[in-house]
C-alpha cells in the first residue's frame, strides 16, 4: 500500500487550462464594463488626462468614436461626466437643456441609440467652487441641493438618458430624484445610486479629469469615513428605501469586504467603481515595467466580481473587453 495516500487533492482540477475553466466560480464578461467619459465644450478635443494615460477629455464628436467602440466590444454601457463653458455657485449647467452633458446624451444616442448611456448626477464639476451642492455657511447645503439634483435628473431623461446615477452622498437624495422623475413622466428612467461613496484619496487623478478640485475645504462631511463598515449597510438600506434600482461602491479596491456586504445583505444589482487612482497606479507601473498590466487588470476585475459585483466601472473597459 502506498505511503501516505492523499484522497483529496485539489490539483486534480487546476491541472490543465481545460479544467481550470470548467470549474471556474466566477467569469468576467464585456457586458460586465462601464465605460467613463469626460466631456468637454468644442470639436475635435481629444486633450489626455496626465495622471491617467489612455484616458482623455472629449469633445462630444470625439466620445461618439470613443462610444462606438464600446459599443462593437460589447460593453455594458458608458458614463458620462461633463465639464462645463463656465462654472456658477449652483452648477446650473448641470440642469440647463443646453447643458454639456445633455448636448453629449442626445447626439450620442442619436448616432448610437441602442447603446446604454448613464449619466452621473452631480454638480462638483460644474459648480465654481467645487462641491456638490450650493454653499451655505462654509458646508453644502443638502436640502437646497435636492431639489437641483431632481431637475438635474429630469433634464437628462429630456435629453434621453437611460439612466441616472447620483453620486454627491447627499441625504435624501434618491427619493427627490425618484420624486422629480416620476412627477415628469419619466418612472421608466432607473436610478444607480452610489449608496456608498468612501472620501477617498483614491480619487487624486479624477480632479485633473473632472476639474473638479474643491477651492475650500474637503468632501469629508458628505463623503464616507473610510474606516466605517456598518454605515454602508446604512446608507444602501435608506437608498433602497428610497427608490434606487442599483446599488454602487466607489472605490473599489480598498473596499472589497463592502462589496461583498451590501451583495450579502441586499437583492439589488451591485455596482463597483474601479476608480482613477487605482487605474493610475497600475497604468504607472506597467509603464515602467514593473507589472503585466492584462494580468494585473484582468485579475483586478475579476475579483471585483468575486467580491459580488455585477457591473464594474472602470477606466481599463476597453482594453478588458479586447483582452476577455
Amino acid at each position: 500500500m502506498a505511503k501516505n495516500r492523499l484522497i483529496h487533492r485539489p490539483r486534480r482540477l487546476r491541472k490543465n487550462p481545460a479544467i481550470r475553466r470548467m470549474v471556474r466560480e466566477n467569469h468576467l464578461r464585456c457586458e460586465d464594463l462601464i465605460l467613463p467619459l469626460f466631456i468637454v465644450p468644442g470639436k475635435n478635443i481629444k486633450k489626455p488626462v496626465i495622471s491617467m494615460p489612455g484616458v482623455d477629455q472629449l469633445s462630444i464628436d470625439k466620445a461618439i468614436e470613443v462610444a462606438s467602440q464600446a459599443e462593437k466590444l460589447g460593453l455594458g454601457g458608458i458614463i458620462l461626466f461633463g465639464i462645463p463653458d463656465s462654472k456658477d455657485a449652483t452648477g446650473s449647467d448641470a440642469r440647463d437643456s443646453d447643458g454639456i452633458v445633455q448636448k453629449a446624451i442626445r447626439e450620442i444616442k442619436t448616432a448610437l441609440p441602442d447603446l446604454f448611456v448613464i449619466a452621473d448626477t452631480c454638480f462638483c464639476e460644474y459648480t465654481d467652487h467645487g462641491h456638490c451642492g450650493p454653499i451655505k455657511g462654509n458646508s453644502v447645503d443638502n436640502d437646497a441641493t435636492l431639489t437641483l439634483l431632481g431637475e438635474a435628473a429630469v433634464a437628462q431623461a429630456q435629453a434621453g438618458v437611460d439612466m441616472v446615477a447620483p453620486s454627491g452622498m447627499m441625504d435624501g437624495m434618491i427619493e427627490a430624484i425618484r420624486r422629480a422623475l416620476d412627477e415628469a413622466g419619466y418612472e421608466e428612467i432607473p436610478i444607480l445610486s452610489y449608496a456608498v461613496k468612501y472620501s477617498s484619496a483614491y480619487y487624486g487623478p479624477f480632479r485633473e479629469a473632472a476639474e473638479n478640485t474643491p477651492s475650500f475645504g474637503d468632501r469629508r462631511a458628505y463623503q464616507m469615513d473610510s474606516a466605517n463598515r456598518l454605515e454602508a449597510l446604512r446608507e444602501a438600506a435608506l437608498d433602497l428605501e428610497q427608490g434606487a434600482d442599483m446599488l454602487m461602491v466607489k472605490p473599489g479596491l480598498a473596499f472589497m469586504d463592502i462589496v461583498r456586504d451590501l451583495k450579502n445583505n441586499y437583492d439589488l444589482p451591485l455596482a463597483v467603481y474601479n476608480v482613477s487612482g487605482e487605474y493610475a497606479m497600475v497604468k504607472a507601473a506597467a509603464n515602467q515595467g514593473w507589472i503585466d498590466e492584462k494580468g494585473v487588470v484582468l485579475e483586478t476585475l475579476t475579483g471585483f466580481k468575486r467580491a459580488g459585483a455585477d457591473l464594474i466601472l472602470t477606466y481599463h473597459a476597453l482594453d478588458a473587453a479586447r483582452w476577455i
